[in-house]
């Protein structure tokens, strides 16, 4: 592929479109010096927000500028929130803040407009973040920042239509959580692992959950599904529910807990600033369930992996563990058994997990995938390339449940489990990350869609190496292990057409070629040795 030019773009799957974005992140990184990736994050996508709100509210105070001979009062916030515009004060004004962008007290100004607006806008009381005025932030770095903000649009509408800002955002929180290696998972997965779980599950319409989000990547990608099925940029598919309408608002409710309260800012910025409501609840998603009666159409997870300080101890009798307790010492299958527990009655799931709990039985582990895939709760198991994620190198594979396999939207898949060995798929976007490219993630959830009997989606047929329908006797044989590699056997290979007799005389002149080399190195490494006095 030719290299993009400076201002061309090139679409990626963990970055949205890098080119722009990739520059603007450039500038931004250069201003950081030596502070801290998972402190400037805060201090960037801050601005960010700040400039997306100030942008639409100037824009429509124009607007309302241009009509006061006809009534309109561009001070009045109800003429913005009228149109889903988060009203904004003047001291939050960005062109309050460029113009005092050089002054020493520009990181009070900041903090004074995230108050405001916060005071403004109930939706946004305790979001932001307020500690701009510290006396550990450069405040001619933070002047510099603004000054470069100053000069993008993101939240006018032209940009609100591409959507610029959650492009920059998303591509900036990407890079974050590289910067941050470990630290940066716990609040971001890779887009093209989102993307994969959303284009199998089809969240059409229905309550949408993540008992874990993050900074909310999964409703970000959830309500992009919809939309781009909508416009015509989809596959065509009926789906779950049939296609959505041209033009119609994506039909979905949003629930998320995250535990982590700056990652919880993160998650209700990054859906105020694409305008999807969503009630996201703020603490332990095992202790203290936020939605303790949702039960959700569809579920999308990407819980911590192998968390052994959860607690476990303290709810040896919880209701939540159908299928047996949870070790103390993990938390894989209680991040499983809370996801069931909150599955409406024809819910399906899909969510990420380490390969352990595909084939572990630790402390009981192996009792409780047993019970639940004779339960008919499994239906399809994905086995991921490594290197996907910021987090952790521990290879992962994908989860897919479903609580009725017969519920008429789809043919009777009781009795069967899909299996999807995926590990060799992808491509390197550098020297430690690989994505899964858009025909990747087509050809799984492809494969799904058709063993799952979607109409239009085609006739499914076992592959190889890749993909096997697995009866409920076959995984008994194999002890209740759900690794993929396991089912679909190995990858048919190529007859080369060369006789088998003149096969092995070639192979075994060229052993023989070898054996003589090696020889002959050998007698070399020896006469040095000797010449060292080292020989015998």
């Amino acid at each position: 592929m030719p290299k993009p030019k400076k201002n061309s773009s090139a679409t990626t799957n963990d970055g949205a479109t890098v080119g722009y974005e990739a520059q603007l992140w450039q500038m931004a990184d250069a201003l950081r010096g030596s502070m801290d990736a998972a402190e400037y994050k805060h201090v960037v996508l801050g601005l960010i927000f700040l400039k997306y709100i100030s942008d639409a509210f100037e824009e429509q105070h124009a607007r309302l500028q241009a009509e006061k001979s006809k009534g309109a009062d561009p001070e009045d916030p109800d003429e913005y929130r009228a149109q889903s515009i988060f009203w904004v004060p003047p001291e939050a004004r960005w062109p309050h803040l460029k113009a005092q962008a050089k002054q020493p007290t520009i990181g009070r100004l900041v903090d004074d407009a995230m108050a405001g607006i916060e005071r403004d806008n109930p939706a946004l009381k305790g979001v932001l973040p307020k500690d701009y005025a510290r006396p550990a932030l450069d405040k001619e770095r933070l002047g510099q920042l603004i000054d470069l903000m100053s000069n993008i649009r993101v939240g006018d509408e032209a940009s609100r239509a591409k959507d610029v800002l959650g492009r920059v955002y998303e591509y900036f929180l990407s890079q974050f959580a590289s910067a941050e290696g470990k630290k940066g998972g716990e609040f971001y997965t890779p887009r093209c692992v989102v993307k994969l779980l959303v284009e199998m599950l089809e969240p059409y319409r229905g309550r949408v959950y993540d008992p874990c989000c993050g900074s909310s990547g999964m409703f970000v990608q959830s309500v992009e599904f919809i939309r781009a099925h909508a416009s015509g940029n989809g596959n065509g598919k009926s789906g779950n529910g049939g296609k959505a309408q041209k033009g119609a608002k994506p039909d979905i409710s949003i629930y998320g807990q995250e535990f982590n309260y700056t990652t919880w800012r993160l998650a209700k910025m990054n859906l105020a600033i694409r305008g999807i409501d969503g009630q996201i609840g703020h603490g332990d998603t095992f202790h203290n369930d936020r939605h303790p009666d949702l039960k959700a159409d569809f579920i999308l997870a990407n819980p911590p992996f192998n968390i052994s300080d959860w607690g476990g101890e303290r709810l040896r009798d919880d209701k939540r563990w159908q299928y047996g307790a949870p070790p103390a010492g993990n938390a894989n299958f209680a991040w499983v058994q809370h996801i069931v527990h909150h599955l409406a009655p024809a819910g399906v799931a899909g969510f990420v997990l380490a390969n352990g709990s595909m084939s572990s039985n630790q402390s009981g582990e192996g009792a409780i995938r047993k019970s639940m895939v004779e339960a008919d709760l499994v239906d399809c198991m994905v086995a991921l390339p490594g290197q996907l994620f910021y987090s952790t190198q521990i290879p992962a594979c994908l989860w897919f449940l479903a609580r009725d396999r017969k519920n008429g939207k789809f043919r009777d898949r009781r009795g069967q489990v899909l299996f999807i060995d995926a590990r060799k798929l992808g491509r390197m976007v550098d020297r430690t990350h690989r994505e899964l490219t858009d025909e990747d993630i087509a050809r799984i959830a492809a494969t799904y869609h058709a063993w799952r009997g979607e109409k239009e989606a085609g006739e499914y047929a076992d592959i190889a190496g890749f993909c096997k329908s697995a009866p409920l006797d076959e995984v008994r044989k194999h002890g209740h292990v759900l690794t993929p590699g396991r089912y679909v056997g190995a990858e048919a290979q190529e007859e080369d057409g060369e006789p088998f007799e003149e096969k092995m005389k070639r192979l075994t002149a060229t052993l023989r070629g070898q054996q003589a080399e090696a020889a002959k190195l050998d007698a070399a490494i020896a006469a040095n040795l000797k010449e060292f006095g080292y020989g015998e």
